[in-house]
């Protein structure tokens, strides 16, 4: 047998695809437990159905993980698929189009059978004629095989064949260079309690490697070499996460416990799951109810003097909205995390959204202004929750951290802080008065106008809170006309004086004539966009905004240093509305709704058109095709002349 040759690679990205009970998810986990201990620098980007359990075999139920690995600093999972697994006929034809020519194909031929192909409205086997011919193609009887390895394990069939999905993660492995220690640890944990499970899948994973070792089929490995990270000790981390340990790095930082008050929803339940397993650290965690309750839960946790917490997705803050309005009055500290999705109403729960942007910042009665802040990856949702903390006990104010579904399930290396590292955060909660003093609950801080706030039950410092009115100082519910205006500008002013970073635009050039102007997970691409046109000998600067209410005090002024200002949203331009009213500068949308993140090629594309002056046009062409489904074209270019 020929010894298999070795080619080096400075990245890859790969795709696992198949039905939604397929293990996709699993298997490019492990994947990516793999790449960061080998020490690759990595993005994922995983994708399933909304629907709990789709038919089988349909594109429904098709579920995908994808992943870039690098031996170099990359900021997404990548643009498209340099190999794709299909585990089924389903998951081909969802897939195959995001597959370049000449990319590599390995389908589980097994369940390429008449009746998968009818399902998907495949009227032959294409793998039985030329259709694929343009991408290179290992055809594998995954199904098959894991069968015939798991024997020894002697479990039953349909136990066997669910390992397809080892013998995938241990061909890819193969194919890559990954150790398979971790995996077979992994897997004897995971099934500890079932040990012949966890044996066949062994079996399975090891005859996915050995597949590779010995097939003729496979002629090349490839190496991908650890990344130059900066020093320190890593893990892998998804967003989620990192918003939970940011959560707790807040709580021991402030000294005040965590409770968080949340109902479960997609995307946004597994802060829940992962905060309900960390009591230990002075975590308490509320599966309440509905929305209302779940946030008046950690309303009454703020006001009881711990950190309360709320976390949600866009239909739960609509929910939120009038409770969210009780703690502007009471100003009491509050974090309020928003992983947004496809909306409106239900929506597409399962997919990527930047849409909640005005709703976070005005959606409430009244004048009710509260912080915002975005979060621009799976790591920065760490600081990014941190930052929330310190914002809401020093303030006493709401604030809303907005993720979005990519940032939430997706992961990337995070270097793991030293706590004591981080500054302290000081609840500065009175606790005594002077002899003769009064408490004035509604006394505020010269600097700050964060409220003299105490923990109700503190001797001698009764007082009385609810979402009526206030008088300034005391507290006590006022009518007054003149005290309400009073009142209405020191909670506005109030945000204004948070302490925000000033704005700084990475601009290697210094004379760039084009400013990206980005928040949230649009960071990634529109990173990678601005690398490919400094490549391409085209000056431009990026500048990714944390602080979205209040924004930096210098962001009117760098706005204006540029003679054009573009910013990529997915959404219809929200961000961009807001710069134009509050700067008055010619801030040009670049907008995708379509549930998913934008390709680093789409926005250099775009950022292209922004400079020789197209964008509008490229804008305009985006409604007049939505509009084509609907109205033939010639019916709207009449309407327009008319």
């Amino acid at each position: 047998m020929t010894a298999p040759t070795t080619e080096v690679l400075s990245r890859v990205v790969i795709r696992f695809a198949g039905d939604s009970g397929d293990g996709m998810q699993l298997t490019g986990e492990r994947f990516t437990s793999q790449a960061a201990l080998l020490g690759n620098d990595l993005a994922t980007m995983p994708a399933f159905p909304a629907e709990i359990r789709a038919p089988r075999g349909t594109l429904a139920g098709v579920s995908s993980f994808q992943i870039q690995i690098a031996d170099h600093d990359i900021l997404t999972p990548g643009d498209q698929p340099d190999v794709l697994v299909a585990m089924n006929p389903a998951a081909l034809k969802a897939n195959l189009g995001d597959l370049p020519l000449g990319g590599i194909l390995i389908v589980n031929s097994d369940e390429f059978t008449s009746r998968n192909l009818a399902k998907v409205g495949y009227a032959a086997d294409l793998l039985d004629n030329d259709e694929l011919d343009s991408w290179t193609v290992q055809v594998v009887p995954m199904t098959t095989l894991s069968v015939a390895a798991a024997a020894p394990a002697q479990v039953s069939k349909k136990d066997a064949e669910r390992a397809k999905n080892m013998f995938a993660l241990g061909l890819l492995c193969w194919m890559y260079g990954r150790s398979t220690d971790e995996v077979e640890t992994f897997v004897a944990r995971k099934f500890a309690r079932a040990p012949q499970i966890a044996e066949a899948n062994r079996l399975a994973f090891r005859a996915g490697w050995n597949y590779g070792e010995t097939t003729e089929a496979f002629a090349t490995q490839y190496e991908v070499a650890p990344a130059a990270l900066l020093r320190g000790t890593y893990r892998q981390i998804s967003g989620n996460r990192a918003l939970a340990y940011g959560l707790v790095a807040a709580s021991q930082l402030s000294g005040l416990p965590l409770v968080l008050g949340s109902y479960p929803i997609t995307p946004a339940s597994d802060i829940l799951h992962e905060l309900s397993r960390l009591g230990s650290l002075g975590v308490s965690t509320i599966q309440a109810e509905d929305e209302i309750a779940a946030v008046s839960t950690a309303i009454g946790a703020s006001l009881g003097g711990a950190l309360g917490v709320t976390s949600t997705s866009g239909p739960g803050l609509a929910l939120k909205a009038e409770a969210i309005g009780l703690a502007v009055m009471t100003e009491l500290p509050l974090v309020v995390v928003d992983v947004q999705r496809g909306g409106p109403s239900t929506g597409l729960p399962t997919r990527t959204e930047q849409s909640d942007l005005l709703q976070a910042v005005y959606g409430r009665n009244g004048e009710s202004p509260v912080a915002v802040v975005a979060a621009s990856s799976p790591a920065d949702c760490f600081d990014t929750a941190v930052e929330a903390a310190r914002i809401a006990v020093t303030y006493r104010t709401p604030v809303i951290v907005l993720s979005d579904g990519a940032i939430a399930n997706g992961a990337e290396p995070w270097r793991i802080p030293d706590l004591d590292d981080l500054p302290r955060i000081d609840p500065d909660y009175v606790a005594e008065l002077a002899e003769g003093e009064t408490y004035q609950p509604y006394a505020r801080d010269p600097e700050t106008l964060a409220r003299a706030m105490t923990v109700p039950g503190t001797p001698g410092l009764t007082h009385r809170i609810g979402g009526l009115e206030k008088a300034n100082g005391s507290g006590a519910v006022s009518y007054d006309g003149r005290n309400h205006d009073l009142m209405v500008r020191l909670r506005h002013e109030r945000i204004a004086r948070i302490s925000v970073p000033p704005a700084l635009a990475d601009d290697p050039d210094g004379d760039s004539e084009l400013l990206v102007v980005g928040w949230g997970s649009t960071s990634g691409p529109i990173g990678e966009a601005c690398r490919k046109l400094r490549a391409a000998g085209v000056s431009v600067a990026h500048l990714q905004l944390r602080h979205l209410n209040p924004f930096p005090a210098n962001l009117g002024e760098v706005l204006r240093s540029y003679p054009t200002v573009v910013a990529p949203e997915m959404n219809l331009g929200q961000l961009a509305t807001m710069l134009r009213a509050r700067y008055l500068v010619d801030v040009r949308s670049v907008t995708k709704v379509r549930g998913e993140v934008f390709t680093s090629e789409e926005l250099y594309d775009a950022f292209r058109s922004a400079l020789n002056g197209t964008l509008s046009q490229q804008e305009a062409e985006k409604v007049s095709m939505a509009l084509d489904r609907v109205v033939p074209r010639h019916r709207v270019l009449e309407e327009q002349l008319s």
